[in-house]
């Protein structure tokens, strides 16, 4: 599957600008855990699973990572593209676990990147350039902040990886800082 196919499919079922950001956003992030942790051979599979991650959360909020499985085997997608797009839901909607490190990442980074992006719109210079680590964990502390963001899920992902919650923060900010203003 190409990035363009990827795209359509995802539009196909997205017309939401934050759901479409949102998946951009993760696709870049996952580019850059591909390249950072020697699988830069790989880059354009990981953005491909970023972008596609939620494609049935706008339209099937109640079937999340279950109706996506259906609608990508319908257009025969690979079925490594199902299984590590549908991993991100391990343990919320699905019990499918994350295996390879990619959807390990990507389960972490899903959630992560929404209470980081909430936190730089909180910055007086709204960009993620200047934001650091303390920054990030003093809003992940406070509860109502960003409570749509899984503290639960961040820090399971960050235990399938074996990372502290710190360095899966801190490295997702730095991933965020290549790409996003």
């Amino acid at each position: 599957m190409t990035r363009e196919e990827a795209w359509n499919l995802l539009t196909e079922y997205n017309r939401d600008e934050f759901h479409l950001e949102h998946a951009q956003i993760v696709e870049q992030t996952m580019r850059y855990f591909a390249r950072k942790l020697g699988y830069g051979d790989e880059e354009d599979f990981w953005g491909i699973v970023g972008l596609l991650h939620d494609l049935d959360f706008e339209q099937f909020p109640d079937m999340h990572c279950i109706k996506e499985q259906e609608i990508m085997r319908e257009r025969g997608v690979d079925e490594r593209i199902i299984h590590a797009a549908a991993s991100h839901g391990f343990a919320i909607t699905v019990d499918i676990e994350p295996e390879h490190e990619m959807e390990k990442v990507l389960y972490a980074v899903d959630e992560l990147t929404g209470l980081i992006g909430a936190a730089v719109i909180m910055r007086p210079s709204k960009s993620v350039q200047d934001l650091e680590l303390k920054s990030v964990k003093k809003k992940y502390k406070t509860k109502g902040f960003a409570a749509g963001c899984s503290r639960e899920v961040i820090q399971r992902g960050a235990d399938m990886l074996g990372w502290t919650l710190d360095d899966l923060i801190e490295q997702t900010i730095e991933a965020l800082k290549t790409f996003r203003d």
